[in-house]
C-alpha cells in the first residue's frame, strides 16, 4: 500500500452510506449508515485508550435523577445517554469500567453525543453496569424513555439551569466561609480551612477510589486527591481549599466548553419536532408523539414547521427549506411521491405525506448515527496522542516521585520544599488538554461539514483530506449531469421546430435516454407531441415510423462535414431521413454541471492539480476537458482508473470523486473517496465522505475544512505540549506553586475546546 493511501493502524470502521427505502430522487439517499463497528474493534479502540484517563466532572449535574432503564428484565443491545462527561477521557473511563463486568460485551462510548452501547447477557449484568457507572460520578438515563426522546435538544441548555450547578455553588460557599474565618478568627482558621477542603474533596476521593478499581489508576481525580492532601500535610490550608476550588471551576468550564461543542450536534436534533399532525383515515387531525409514528402514517405539516419523520409526498407539490440539513440556500420544491428527509422546513403551503422512516431511521437520526461511528475511525495523529497519553501521566508520576526522593536522599534537600515541588508536579500529570486537542476539532469538524451538507466517515478522513495534492474525477454523473440534453437542432430542408417535432413524434414511449430529452426539449418548446404511426426500432440504428403517410427514420449520422463537427465537439449525432433524404441533424450531448467550472477554478486557487479519468471517448472527454482546464484520460475501464490513480499515489495525495460501479475500485485506491450522493449504492459504500447535494462545489468547502481542521489540531497540540513543559520547568524550580498548576491545566484544556469550536462558525 503507498504511504499516500488510507492509514488504518486500528481496524477500520465499516460504514455504508445508501438510499432511503423508496426514494426515488438524489440528495437525502446518502444518509443511510450500515453495520456497527464490530465488538472487537470497539474494544480494542477503548481499551488502548482506557489508560488515558484524565478528567471527569467531579460534581456531575444530577438535575434529573438517575433513571434505570425501563423492562430491568431485558438483555440484549442496550443504549443509554450518560450525563456528566466533559472530555473523551471520561468517556474512556466509562468504556474501562463497563468492559470488564461479566457478561457484558461489545461496549462502545460515543462523547460526542454522551450515549453507551453495548450488549447484556442478562439482566444482572444491565445491574451491574448502572451501579459501576453511577459510582463514578454519571448519571445514566435510558434512550427508549420518553423522558429522554429529547435528550439532546433540550441537553445543549442545560447548563443553563442553576440546579446543575448546586454542588458546586454549595462547596464554594462552604469554602468562603472557612476563608472568613480565617480572616476573623486567625487561631481557627485553618481547622475551618482544612474541614472545607475535605468535605470538598471527599466526593473527588471517591470518584478516585472507583476509578482505581474499575481499571482507571492514573486519573486526574487521584492526582488533585494526592496533591489536596500533601498540601494539607504541609500545613498550606489556604493554597490546599484554593486548589480544590479551582479544579472544580476548572471543571465547570470544561462542562461548558463540551457543552458547546455538541450543540452542533445537538442543532441537527432539534430540527425535528416532538409531536406531529396525524390524519387519521376518517380525515380527522391528531396531534400525536413523534416516537409514536410508523411506517405507512399519513402526517400533514403546516407552513413554518419541520418533518418530523422522513415521509412520501402526498400533496400535489411542496417547496423545503433544507438548508439546515443539507445547506442549499433556496427552498426545493418536491413533487407528489418524492421522498423529503425529517427536519426540512415547510414553505408556501400545508403538505401532508406518508412517513417512509422507521424511528430512529430518519435522515436526522442517521447522520448522528453517522458522526457517533465516524468518532471511532480516529485521525492518525488521534491515536498517536493517545497512545503518548498512555505513558505521559505514568513517566510525569514517575518524575514527580523521583523529585522528592533524590534531592531529599542524596542532597540532604528540605523534605517540605521538595514534596510541594513534587505534588505541583502531580497536578501538571494530567494529559487533560492534549487528550481532547484533537478530539474536540474533529468532532466540530464533522458537525460542521453535517450542516453544509457534506457527511465523513471520520477523523483519519478529515487528515487525509487535509494533505490532498490531486483530485480525480469521474466524467459522467460527476463532471456533467449523467443524462444527455438536446444541444444542438440543425435543419436543412425543413426549420428547426418541424424537424423536433417530427423526431419526437418517432420517439414517443421510448425509454432511451436521447429519446426523453428529445422528448423533454419538445414539451419545453410548447410543441404538442403525437406518437407516429407504425412506430419501429431499428435495432443499432435508430427508430422509424409514419406520420401522415410519410415515413421518417432517426438514425445513426452519416459522415457528412456537419455530423463530423458535431462528433469532434463529443456530441452524439443522429440525422433524420425522409426516404434517403437528410432533413437535418440532431447531437445530444452529456452537459456540464453548473457549478462544475467554478468548483474546478476553486480547487485550482487551492494549489490543487485536478485530473478527469473517463471511460467516455477521447473526443467527448477532450472536449470536456477543454473548458474545465483539467487534465484527461480517456477510453479507461475500471482496472484502468485504478491503475491512473495507483500511479498518482504512488508520489502524492490523491481524492477519487465519483457516482458509478466502475468508480469504486478507483475510490478505494485513492487516499479518499468522495461520492455524489446521486450515486450508485457500490461507490456510496466505499465512499470516506459523501456530497449530499450532488454539488461539486462542496468539494472546496471540504477541502478547506480540512485544513483548518487540522491547522487547529496543530494549534492544539502545540499548546497543550508547550504549556505542560514550561510548567514541568518551573515546577521543578520552585517557581510555579500548586494553584497555578491547576489554572494551567484546566485553562488549557478549556482553550483548546473553544478553539475547537471555531469550526462551527458559519463562513
Amino acid at each position: 500500500m503507498s504511504s499516500n493511501q488510507r492509514p488504518h493502524s486500528e481496524p477500520p470502521v465499516t460504514h455504508t452510506f445508501k438510499p432511503i427505502k423508496g426514494e426515488p430522487q438524489a440528495g437525502a439517499n446518502v444518509f443511510k449508515n450500515a453495520s456497527p463497528r464490530q465488538a472487537s474493534c470497539n474494544q480494542e479502540v477503548e481499551a488502548h485508550s482506557s489508560e488515558a484517563a484524565c478528567c471527569a466532572s467531579t460534581q456531575c449535574s444530577n438535575d434529573n435523577a438517575s433513571v434505570t432503564p425501563h423492562n430491568d428484565e431485558s438483555v440484549g443491545r442496550l443504549e443509554w445517554h450518560i450525563r456528566g462527561m466533559d472530555c473523551p477521557s471520561c468517556a474512556n473511563k466509562v468504556s474501562q469500567a463497563v468492559a470488564g463486568i461479566a457478561g457484558v460485551s461489545q461496549v462502545t462510548v460515543t462523547f460526542s453525543t454522551e450515549k453507551l452501547k453495548l450488549n447484556c447477557r442478562d439482566a444482572s449484568a444491565k445491574r451491574a453496569v448502572i451501579e459501576a457507572i453511577e459510582k463514578l460520578g454519571f448519571t445514566l438515563t435510558d434512550v427508549a424513555s420518553a423522558a429522554s426522546s429529547s435528550y439532546l435538544d433540550s441537553h445543549a441548555s442545560r447548563w443553563a439551569r442553576p440546579r446543575s450547578h448546586l454542588s458546586f455553588i454549595l462547596i464554594t460557599f462552604v469554602l468562603v466561609m472557612a476563608f472568613a474565618v480565617n480572616l476573623l478568627l486567625p487561631s481557627l482558621g485553618p481547622y475551618f480551612l482544612a474541614t472545607a477542603t475535605v468535605v470538598g474533596l471527599s466526593p473527588i476521593a471517591v470518584k478516585a477510589w472507583h476509578l482505581i478499581w474499575r481499571g482507571s489508576p492514573f486519573s486526574i481525580e487521584l492526582l488533585m486527591t494526592v496533591a489536596a492532601l500533601g498540601a494539607l500535610y504541609l500545613g498550606e490550608y489556604v493554597e490546599a481549599s484554593m486548589v480544590l476550588w479551582l479544579f472544580l471551576l476548572g471543571e465547570k468550564l470544561e462542562a461548558l466548553s463540551s457543552q458547546k461543542a455538541r450543540q452542533g450536534i445537538a442543532s441537527l436534533v432539534a430540527l425535528t419536532p416532538n409531536t406531529a399532525t396525524k390524519v387519521m383515515p376518517d380525515g380527522k387531525r391528531v396531534a400525536v408523539d413523534r416516537s409514536v409514528l410508523v411506517v405507512g402514517d399519513e402526517i400533514e405539516v403546516g407552513v413554518g414547521e419541520r418533518l418530523g419523520a422522513d415521509f412520501m409526498l402526498v400533496s400535489a407539490y411542496g417547496e423545503f427549506d433544507k438548508s439546515a440539513l443539507t445547506g442549499e440556500s433556496i427552498a426545493v420544491t418536491h413533487y407528489q411521491g418524492e421522498t423529503v428527509p425529517a427536519g426540512s422546513l415547510v414553505e408556501g403551503s400545508v403538505v401532508r405525506g406518508k412517513v417512509v422512516s422507521e424511528q430512529g431511521e430518519s435522515a436526522i437520526d442517521r447522520i448522528v448515527k453517522l458522526i457517533e461511528d465516524a468518532e471511532q475511525n480516529r485521525a492518525p495523529v488521534e491515536r498517536f496522542i493517545v497512545a503518548f497519553s498512555r505513558w505521559y501521566t505514568p513517566a510525569v508520576m514517575l518524575v514527580a516521585l523521583l523529585t522528592v526522593v533524590i534531592p531529599v536522599s542524596v542532597f540532604g534537600a528540605d523534605f517540605g520544599d521538595w514534596l510541594y515541588r513534587s505534588l505541583t508536579l502531580l497536578l501538571i500529570a494530567c494529559p487533560c488538554a492534549l487528550v481532547i486537542s484533537t478530539p474536540a476539532a474533529m468532532t466540530s469538524a464533522l458537525a460542521a461539514a453535517a450542516k453544509k451538507g457534506i457527511l465523513i466517515k471520520g477523523g483519519a478522513v478529515i487528515e487525509q483530506l487535509s494533505k490532498s495534492q490531486v483530485i480525480a474525477f469521474d466524467k459522467t454523473g460527476t463532471l456533467t449531469r449523467g443524462e444527455p440534453e438536446l444541444t444542438d437542432i440543425c435543419a436543412t430542408e425543413v426549420d428547426d421546430l418541424s424537424l423536433l417535432s417530427i423526431a419526437a413524434a418517432l420517439e414517443v414511449g421510448s425509454h432511451h435516454p436521447l429519446a426523453a430529452a428529445v422528448i423533454r426539449r419538445a414539451e419545453q418548446e410548447g410543441i404538442n407531441v403525437l406518437p407516429a404511426e407504425s412506430r419501429q426500432a431499428l435495432p443499432g440504428h435508430g427508430v422509424a415510423g409514419v406520420i401522415d403517410g410519410v415515413r421518417y427514420y432517426l438514425v445513426k449520422a452519416s459522415t457528412s462535414s456537419t455530423a463530423q463537427q458535431l462528433s469532434q465537439q463529443g456530441k452524439t449525432v443522429a440525422a433524420l431521413k425522409c426516404d434517403e433524404q437528410i432533413l437535418g441533424y440532431l447531437a445530444w450531448q452529456d452537459v456540464l454541471r453548473e457549478e462544475a467550472q467554478p468548483a474546478i477554478q476553486s480547487l485550482h486557487a487551492m494549489g490543487l492539480q485536478t485530473v478527469m479519468l473517463t471511460g467516455d471517448n477521447a473526443h467527448s472527454a477532450d472536449a470536456i476537458a477543454q473548458v474545465l482546464g483539467v487534465d484527461a484520460k480517456a477510453e479507461l475501464l475500471p482496472a484502468d482508473k485504478v491503475a491512473q490513480v495507483q500511479r498518482l499515489a504512488s508520489t502524492q495525495h490523491v481524492v477519487m470523486v465519483g457516482d458509478g460501479i466502475n468508480d469504486a475500485p478507483a475510490m478505494k485506491a485513492a487516499s479518499v473517496g468522495i461520492a455524489m450522493a446521486s450515486g450508485t449504492d457500490v461507490a456510496l459504500e466505499v465512499a470516506d465522505a459523501a456530497l449530499v447535494q450532488n454539488r461539486l462545489d462542496k468539494l472546496a468547502v471540504l477541502l478547506g475544512l480540512s485544513r483548518k481542521t487540522m491547522a487547529i489540531v496543530r494549534q492544539n497540540v502545540a499548546f497543550a505540549l508547550g504549556l505542560k513543559g514550561v510548567f514541568l520547568v518551573t515546577s521543578l524550580f520552585g517557581i510555579t506553586g500548586l494553584w497555578l498548576a491547576v489554572i494551567a491545566d484546566s485553562g488549557a484544556t478549556a482553550l483548546v475546546t473553544l478553539n475547537a469550536l471555531r469550526l462551527l462558525k458559519r463562513d
